[in-house]
């Protein structure tokens, strides 16, 4: 892979915008009906393509929340253990204010939601019984006496 592959592939992971990314680096198109054929062509070179798999599952691997990490966090919300900043306003007299910063715990409501989503999870809340067996249903109707009166 050439050197204006490899720039025109990190210019493409930006935004996903392969016209964009192949103006950004050949910088003699202006066109942008060619950019697009140009960059459509690029993207099927297997070099450029296999670059591109590569980089985008390394991306989604550092930026991504696997579910561990989201069981972790709402089990932490559930008990009361993350924290976030909320901004206060409070009078100091005269008519003045002044805002800050302070740490505050989950609310219950937030804490029941993360409770229900962790049930959710592990199944906890199962309307719905499967059951897994061979059943033979027969229907017996009874019409009567066949009396038509």
């Amino acid at each position: 892979m050439t050197e204006k592959q490899k720039r025109f592939c990190d210019e493409y992971l930006i935004d996903c915008n392969a016209t964009r990314a192949y103006k950004a680096v050949y910088k003699n198109v202006k066109s942008d009906e060619t950019a697009k054929s140009a960059a459509s062509r690029l993207l099927t070179n297997v070099n450029v393509k296999k670059y591109i798999d590569d980089r985008m599952e390394e991306i989604h691997n550092e930026k991504t929340a696997d579910a561990q990490e989201v069981i972790e966090y709402l089990t932490s919300v559930m008990r009361g253990e993350s924290a976030s900043e909320e901004i206060v306003v409070e009078g100091i007299g005269d008519g003045c204010s002044t805002a800050r910063a302070i740490e505050k715990a989950p609310s219950e409501k937030d804490r029941l939601k993360a409770a229900e989503l962790l049930g959710k999870r592990y199944g906890l809340y199962t309307d719905k019984v499967e059951m897994d067996t061979d059943l033979d249903l027969n229907i017996t109707i009874d019409y009567g006496k066949g009396d038509t009166g």
